[in-house]
């Protein structure tokens, strides 16, 4: 066991955890979990001598409404919170019981984190030239090219000379940013970059944004390489601010079960997603960075310490499966950083349900009986059973996909008991924050 300096006791400490993810893994039911699981009585087997929302302060992110969420949530009938669209932080205040030693106070920071943003970090590595080659021959895949052909037929289109002309950035970037759109809606990509095309920044777009990737040497593509560079560079920078510069901590959170059930391509994306997201994180800190960021007249960023890497909706399929679905997500994310962390317990993999909205039973399908789950549809009011088939422990081959999951229902949340005050009904949230924060408690 890692001994502690007796001091830090003495010491209050502030601990910020990025929470991201892929797009629709249930990050915002997450962060208001988590809220709950800390702001319950008991929180962590007694653990957690109390906890209390910490005031605003001066700091300027915007709050995490988690009173607001929570209370959709507790609502009669329970619905599930709107999605959360912009970065916020919420902060808690709180005691940690220390048995011999005097309690400690720790101020928690959850910053939601856009799970698009992440999807910026491979760009760093990218130079202009090679994004665009990559992005054009993505979008010429036979499976997608339908949804991106108004873009590829303006590219195609552009004379090999084409000025730079603020008319054709606009009609571009417009169409370009459409795609991206109509990619993560109707086929739900994930690995989608630039990501704020996807979800802006707060505020009115620099000029610098508006960029498409072009494959060619003309004054436009030279236009879109300047403002790639500046984009790029902005992302870089991002990695310093007061937002995503503190974080020493990560959940990264993907809906798996939702990409097997909606087929190779699908899968195929979010697993090279998650691989790049994985092999971009700050995990250790070289003396190259180092040199870099001083070269800058910057400080390096603060590395990355611990990750867990979290499968949601590990409720829809039964106790049984969800090894293999912790299984799967490790195998996913299994990239050189990661595992150059592993001996030191800085990296997990977790199949969680941040809200259980299911039990376990078993039910017999064509007369055999299988490990199922039951719940309550949404907008419905009888019980509905699910069994969305085997979950696989490494990425499936092709034999896999001839035998596709089923329908993986939208469940009610369930009905909250005292408003949430005594937290929620989960899967694996004492895990997560034991990986999290085992070294604090």
């Amino acid at each position: 066991m890692k001994l502690r300096n007796p001091l830090d006791h003495l010491r209050p400490r502030t601990v910020r955890i990025g929470v991201t993810g892929l797009a629709r893994s249930g990050k915002t039911v997450l962060l208001t979990a988590l809220a709950a699981t800390l702001l319950a009585r008991d929180a962590l087997g007694g653990r957690i001598a109390s906890a209390r929302i910490a005031p605003a302060g001066a700091d300027s992110l915007p709050r995490f409404d988690v009173s607001r969420h929570l209370a959709a949530l507790a609502a009669d009938p329970p619905r599930w919170p709107d999605r959360t669209n912009a970065v916020s932080l919420l902060a808690l205040d709180l005691t940690i019981a220390g048995g011999v030693l005097p309690d400690r106070q720790i101020r928690l920071e959850l910053l939601d984190y856009p799970g698009e943003w992440l999807m910026d970090l491979p760009l760093l590595d990218l130079s202009f030239a090679d994004w665009s080659r990559q992005a054009m021959t993505r979008l010429e895949a036979p499976a997608i090219r339908a949804a991106a052909e108004p873009f590829l037929r303006f590219a195609s289109a552009l004379p090999a000379g084409s000025d730079a002309d603020e008319a054709l950035v606009a009609a571009g970037h417009r169409l370009y940013v459409s795609t991206l759109h109509a990619l993560r809606d109707r086929f739900g990509l994930s690995l989608l970059q630039p990501g704020r095309f996807l979800m802006p920044a707060p505020g009115e777009a620099p000029p610098w944004s508006l960029f498409f990737p072009l494959a060619s040497s003309s004054p436009l593509a030279r236009l879109m390489e300047r403002r790639y560079s500046q984009y790029v560079e902005a992302t870089r920078e991002s990695l310093l601010s007061p937002a995503f510069g503190r974080i020493d901590r990560l959940v990264v959170l993907a809906d798996i079960l939702g990409a097997l059930h909606a087929g190779p391509d699908a899968f195929a994306d979010a697993q090279a997603a998650l691989a790049a997201a994985s092999g971009a994180l700050r995990w250790q800190g070289s003396w190259l960075q180092a040199v870099a960021a001083l070269a800058r007249l910057q400080l390096p960023p603060r590395v990355i310490t611990r990750v867990c890497y979290a499968a949601s909706k590990a409720d829809h399929v039964s106790e049984r499966q969800r090894g293999n679905l912790a299984a799967l997500m490790g195998a996913l994310t299994d990239t050189e950083q990661r595992r150059g962390v592993r001996s030191g317990n800085g990296s997990s993999s977790l199949a969680i349900a941040a809200l259980r909205c299911t039990e376990d039973f078993v039910w017999t399908l064509d007369g055999h009986p299988v490990s199922a789950v039951r719940g309550r549809r949404l907008g419905e009011d009888r019980m509905t059973r699910s069994y969305p088939g085997e979950v696989p422990d490494k990425p499936p081959g092709p034999e896999f996909w001839q035998h596709p999951f089923l329908e993986l229902p939208v469940f009610e949340p369930p009905v909250l008991t005292d408003g949430g005050r005594d937290g929620v009904p989960n899967i694996g949230l004492d895990a997560l924050l034991d990986t999290l924060l085992g070294d604090l408690l």
